[in-house]
């Protein structure tokens, strides 16, 4: 509890204060703590002070005196904690600092101390507020956070902290997801997959390989699909598995001009070796090709993966129009399984349905029809040429779609166009190879690779 202050203003500008005794509680609604007032004292100028004295007087007479600093002491800095401790009791739990030394071989045991705690210091960082390696080391660590531990550490040991990582990734990430494993009790029978993109504030892109020791490593920062919305940027993608719960399982950098279908055989390849026990690949529609569904099947391997729907393609054209009853697997969330083929070419499919998301999409939908419908009639009625409203129009990424071009240049509302688009409202497709699951299983497991992109926040975390 503490004592709380609140200000209100008169009509006449003046204000008013008021003393309330308060205290936080958590509201599981909002997200966050809100404060609950237990007793209003009443407007500050009208509350005799003597009063609150002798009320904090009589309070301390029952649990004490526990204040340490004696007259005359008085506080110069206040440093965070609170993320630091965290990030420090889970470090040991995992036992990270004996495995990076055990990965740490030829160095001397000063420099390795120096650059363990380089490594905690951006962890921590990481989980508090990420920034560059020179701001970590100039700013940060000395005035933001706690961390006298990182007090000796120089510069050039979190550079130093990064290529020891760069040269032990693979056996560390693994060595710290057993860890993990056994001390979480984490369940890995799924295993999600995603990518995100980390663009670079700089103009060129990387043309040749760099050599570094015995490592020779191909251009990274390379122009390509970005995911947050820097196109004109070079870039790198990362990829990130992890497991149900959304603890991180392994992670990898490619070029950024990498597609996501291209980066699967990578992972696959990976992970291969890892105690995952029965693992399902579960990924999005990016993810998704022939050569990739049969990379993730060999040896028996499971996947559930996200299926594109393009025009004229199985899954418009046969697994859409298939008639079927949906079945109800939570609100907002039907399913139907579909399966086309036979033998070795059979294929099993699941359309979902989210009933809410169809009436946003279609009242978005047609909001977007109404616009056009009066640009068109606005069009007609005036007098002058529309040669180069109509390209706009027709340029529109948001409004091309539902639009036609006459052969003398006018523009009409492909109503052909609007009712296709209305086959997909509210709609989604996976395919799986793993019939021990039932189509509503599948569909949650999709659907949970989507909530654990949320959590994590991949796309920005970098």
């Amino acid at each position: 509890m503490y004592l709380r202050i609140t200000k209100r203003k008169n009509a006449d500008g003046t204000e008013v204060r008021y003393y309330q005794l308060a205290e936080n509680v958590w509201n599981a609604e909002r997200g966050h703590a809100i404060a609950k007032v237990v007793y209003n004292f009443g407007r500050a100028d009208e509350i005799d002070h003597d009063d609150l004295r002798r009320l904090a007087s009589s309070i301390l007479r029952v649990v004490g005196d526990g204040s340490v600093a004696g007259d005359g002491v008085t506080i110069r800095d206040a440093w965070p904690y609170g993320v630091v401790w965290v990030v420090e009791q889970i470090w040991k739990q995992l036992g990270v600092e004996q495995i990076l030394r055990k990965y740490a071989g030829k160095h001397k045991p000063a420099t390795v101390t120096e650059f363990v705690r380089a490594i905690f210091a951006m962890v921590a960082n990481r989980t508090h507020a990420p920034v560059s390696k020179l701001h970590c080391w100039e700013q940060w660590m000395r005035d933001d956070v706690f961390l006298p531990a990182a007090a000796e550490v120089d510069l050039h040991h979190l550079y130093l902290g990064m290529d020891f990582l760069e040269n032990h990734k693979a056996d560390v990430e693994q060595a710290i997801y057993f860890s993990m494993a056994d001390l979480m009790n984490a369940d890995v029978d799924l295993v999600f997959y995603d990518t995100t993109s980390l663009h670079f504030e700089i103009d060129d892109e990387d043309e040749a390989q760099q050599s570094k020791g015995d490592r020779t490593y191909r251009p990274q920062r390379k122009r390509g699909y970005s995911k947050n919305g820097r196109d004109d940027a070079p870039q790198v993608v990362i990829g990130l598995a992890v497991t149900r719960d959304g603890l991180p399982v392994r992670s990898w950098i490619f070029p950024g001009n990498t597609a996501d279908v291209a980066t699967v055989e990578k992972v696959k390849e990976d992970l291969r070796g890892w105690r995952l026990g029965r693992c399902v690949f579960v990924g999005d529609a990016g993810m998704t090709s022939e050569d990739n569904r049969r990379t993730l099947a060999l040896g028996g391997g499971k996947y559930i993966l996200g299926a594109k729907m393009r025009a004229g393609d199985e899954v418009t054209t046969e697994v859409l129009a298939r008639q079927g009853r949906y079945h109800e697997v939570r609100d907002n969330l039907r399913v139907k399984e579909v399966v086309v083929g036979d033998g070795e070419r059979r294929r099993r499919y699941v359309v979902c349905h989210n009933p809410d998301e169809a009436a946003r999409q279609g009242e978005h939908r047609r909001k977007l029809v109404a616009q056009l419908e009066a640009e068109i009639a606005a069009m007609k009625a005036s007098t002058s040429k529309h040669s180069k409203r109509v390209c706009t129009l027709l340029a529109s990424s948001r409004y091309a779609r539902y639009l036609r071009e006459t052969s003398g240049g006018k523009l009409r509302i492909d109503r052909a166009a609007v009712a296709e688009a209305a086959r997909y409202d509210g709609k989604w497709v996976i395919t799986s190879n793993d019939d021990t699951l039932t189509a509503e299983d599948l569909a949650l497991g999709y659907k949970q690779l989507e909530q654990e992109h949320n959590n994590r926040g991949l796309s920005r975390a970098a």
